[in-house]
């Protein structure tokens, strides 16, 4: 896998997760822009590398806002490395793609911490109000954030403060209101129970009311929360899913799957 130095921004490649020195990795859950061209690509990343050998410069003080910021609030709580989605896999590469996305919820579970960056949250605001900017936010409306909400073992949320990025609570502090808000259950959320005990209809659920950009992610985005493997292909289109419903059959006798929708 690709990480970023927090000091710099730099990639640097490492076998496994589980080669990444002590404390080992921080990692950003993040609703991606609606202009693709604000989020900072592996290449876009690797350019800075090259301009800044030979001007001196630092590539962090370059690099996008969210990148930056995000770095130094790793780098301030003592991680050297961290792993963003937009700049650490090389999509112009369809092998390490796959490899990824079938990595991805792996990729959370064994993050040291996962920062949830909310965007349109405000960072003084009333995260327990009925009808607030934290109950609302896109993030929690998006496929890719649900399991980035569930694997990992810490996940702070945070968004933009006068300082920089401020912290809002933890996933344990705030888990009865992400259960008002997802439905997915404490129990799962702080960690007492494991994902693979609840019913696969019910994990279905959990996504029923989540968007993706493209068809195929409806499906992508599930395959760590029910432990299946399979071949990414961008232009299945829905077909994705179908695959998606016969890689969990193949490996679960629990016939809930059929509450959401034949298998043809």
């Amino acid at each position: 896998m690709w990480l970023l130095s927090a000091d710099r921004a730099e990639l640097e490649f490492f076998p496994t997760p589980e080669s990444v020195p002590a404390p080992g990795y921080a990692i950003l859950s993040h609703v991606w822009s609606r202009d693709p061209k604000d989020e900072q690509t592996f290449q876009e990343t690797n350019d800075l590398r090259l301009r800044c050998s030979s001007t001196g410069e630092n590539p962090r003080d370059l690099a996008s806002a969210k990148i930056r910021d995000f770095c130094m609030l790793a780098e301030r709580h003592g991680y050297r490395w961290v792993w963003v989605v937009t700049c650490c896999i090389d999509k112009s590469s369809s092998s390490e793609l796959s490899e990824a996305l079938n990595s991805m919820y792996r990729y959370y579970v064994l993050a040291d911490v996962c920062y949830a960056y909310l965007l349109d949250v405000l960072y003084n605001s009333n995260l327990l109000k009925e009808g607030s900017e934290f109950r609302t936010s896109r993030w929690h409306s998006r496929g890719w954030t649900l399991q980035e909400l569930i694997a990992p073992e810490i996940v702070v949320f945070v968004s933009s403060g006068p300082d920089g990025w401020s912290v809002l609570g933890s996933k344990a502090d705030l888990a009865e209101v992400l259960q008002a808000i997802t439905n997915v259950p404490v129990s799962v959320l702080r960690m007492e129970r494991e994902v693979a005990d609840i019913g696969i209809a019910a994990r279905m659920s959990w996504a029923a009311q989540r968007q993706t950009t493209r068809p195929e992610d409806e499906a992508y985005c599930l395959m760590g929360i029910f432990g299946v493997y399979m071949s990414t292909l961008y232009g299945e289109g829905r077909n994705a899913f179908r695959r998606l419903q016969e890689e969990i059959m193949k490996h679960n006798v629990d016939t809930s799957i059929f509450a959401w929708g034949g298998i043809f």
